[in-house]
């Protein structure tokens, strides 16, 4: 296959647009990191009219797909958490051009992951724990198990990926193995879940009051970046914030993160009045306590 392949990332490496190719193989029978195919080749560019562009081959048993993918697109994924095969392409496959050794620069990038990433990838996971968290219990409260579940096992995911980002890695596809050896309260609790002979409702009620007392302890750690974002101005309009260049990729999960934290006295809530009677603007703040 390496054979057929070679013409397509030759080409591609004369062009002074690409900034690096690898080249990613199925490690086991129908890997989900190369999704099902037997070759992935990565191609990175500096800019082109699709953030990503895709092919797919078929050489006589053996499948391959060719990824286009623009330094902007990677660099979002990685920052979001939105495609978490990416990290394991980066970080496993082979290099097979590198202009200015702008792979391995990545590469190492990735394996120092700056405190700086840290902290906004750890605040958009607790932003998304809190809203699975959240809608969970509200639908548990209403006696919709089978949606609470869904909802648990979900905010259990975004509970262990914040760990695994809290203790400066990059959450991989196999996340549950990195939580095992990292954070194994996380895993016993997620086990529990989903093993456990209990009732379904007795198995959440339990998992509820866990993830209450784990969601607590990770607070500091997931608010900081937020937190640091409210003591820029001495209050925020909700439109302000989802606006910030360092928040609008929290998108819908923002508005309950903080109404959240007003809940718990970790943002305070000021009300302005508008010229409708009995109608104020609801304004965010740190407490002065916390700044």
């Amino acid at each position: 296959m390496e054979d057929i392949l070679r013409p397509i990332y030759q080409e591609r490496a004369s062009q002074q647009n690409t900034l690096g190719i690898l080249r990613i193989e199925k490690r086991l029978h129908a890997s989900p990191i190369t999704d099902t195919f037997d070759t992935v080749l990565l191609v990175i560019v500096k800019e082109a009219d699709q953030s990503v562009f895709i092919k797919h081959y078929t050489y006589q048993d053996q499948k391959a797909a060719l990824h286009i993918v623009t330094e902007e697109q990677l660099k979002e994924w990685i920052l979001l958490g939105s495609n978490r095969k990416i990290v394991d392409w980066l970080f496993n496959g082979k290099i097979l051009f590198d202009r200015n050794e702008y792979v391995d620069g990545l590469k190492m990038e990735l394996r120092d992951f700056p405190f700086y990433g840290r902290k906004i990838k750890m605040g958009m996971e607790f932003a998304k724990l809190i809203r699975r968290y959240t809608d969970g219990k509200a639908f548990f409260d209403n006696h919709h198990y089978l949606d609470a579940y869904n909802h648990i096992v979900h905010s259990l995911h975004h509970l262990a990926r914040l760990a695994v980002i809290e203790n400066g890695f990059h959450p991989e596809v196999t996340v549950w193995n990195q939580v095992k050896q990292i954070e194994p309260e996380i895993f016993k609790l997620y086990e529990e879940l989903v093993t456990s002979d209990e009732t379904i409702d007795k198995r959440l009620e339990l998992l509820f009051l866990a993830s209450e007392f784990l969601i607590h302890s990770r607070m500091k750690s997931g608010t900081a970046h937020l937190i640091e974002v409210l003591e820029m101005k001495e209050s925020w309009s909700i439109n302000d914030l989802m606006h910030h260049e360092e928040l609008k990729h929290y998108s819908v999960d923002l508005a309950i993160l903080l109404e959240y934290l007003a809940d718990k006295n970790c943002v305070s809530v000021e009300n302005v009045e508008t010229k409708g009677q009995g109608i104020f603007h609801r304004y965010y703040s740190v407490p002065k306590k916390l700044s």
